[in-house]
């Protein structure tokens, strides 16, 4: 067993076939892993939610990994919440209380190698919590529009991979093409990756965001933001 799989383990509880979570395992995944620091994934957030890097990460470590995959995310997992898997050749769904909370489909090959999975959930998480500011920031700026200072709503809405091949040997990520359509004040956010094994690109994929409480960019606001969240980080390191 790969040392990401056995940590993976640390990071969800399993109560005969259910998958729960509690706030302490979500929030640590998501600051030591993923380093992601999001208000919505503190141990102590009035709506607090599991980390959907988390919840796509247990799959992997559950199910495998596929050469093709997309992980939409349709409902909030909290820390009261009873996550039953569902698992089918092409689809993976995993609900709590019969409500479906994140439905995945996957097609090509499958391996099961921890290997694989620790380094792909290695190189996704990290990618994926570089989301803000190092992506995010550029693009509102660039579209005049920024999140709320004082209530900053991100939410993760589905993200997909296309592999050329489970046979990578050192994979890393690069950021590709993102954009940002505004309407109002909502936009969508889509942020384009790359996959490599060592300088051979062998796939890619995207991650699909949602900011709301869009407002008129003011640069000395943002910059505020920014040293929050990164002080956030200073401490937890």
């Amino acid at each position: 067993m790969s040392m990401v799989c056995m940590l993976l383990k640390d990071f969800y509880t399993l109560d005969g076939e259910l998958i729960r979570f509690s706030r302490e395992q979500a929030s640590r995944f998501a600051k030591e892993v993923a380093g992601d620091f999001n208000p919505i994934h503190d141990v102590d957030a009035k709506r607090f939610c599991v980390p959907g890097d988390l919840l796509f990460s247990v799959m992997l470590d559950r199910h495998g990994l596929s050469q093709h995959m997309k992980a939409t995310f349709v409902g909030m997992i909290t820390e009261a919440s009873a996550v039953a898997t569902n698992v089918c050749s092409k689809e993976i769904c995993l609900s709590s209380e019969d409500k479906p909370c994140v439905e995945a489909t996957r097609s090509g090959d499958i391996t099961t190698e921890s290997a694989k999975i620790e380094q792909f959930v290695a190189a996704y998480v990290a990618y994926s919590g570089e989301s803000f500011p190092t992506l995010l920031v550029p693009l509102m700026r660039k579209e005049g529009v920024m999140i709320n200072p004082q209530r900053p709503m991100v939410m993760y809405t589905d993200m997909s991979v296309q592999l050329d091949t489970l046979e990578f040997t050192t994979l890393t990520i690069k950021p590709a093409a993102s954009s940002f359509d505004v309407q109002g004040k909502r936009g969508n956010v889509t942020l384009g990756f790359e996959f490599f094994d060592g300088a051979k690109k062998v796939g890619s994929g995207q991650k699909c965001m949602v900011l709301s409480g869009l407002r008129e960019f003011d640069e000395a606001a943002m910059y505020d933001v920014i040293n929050s969240y990164n002080a956030k980080r200073y401490e937890a390191a």
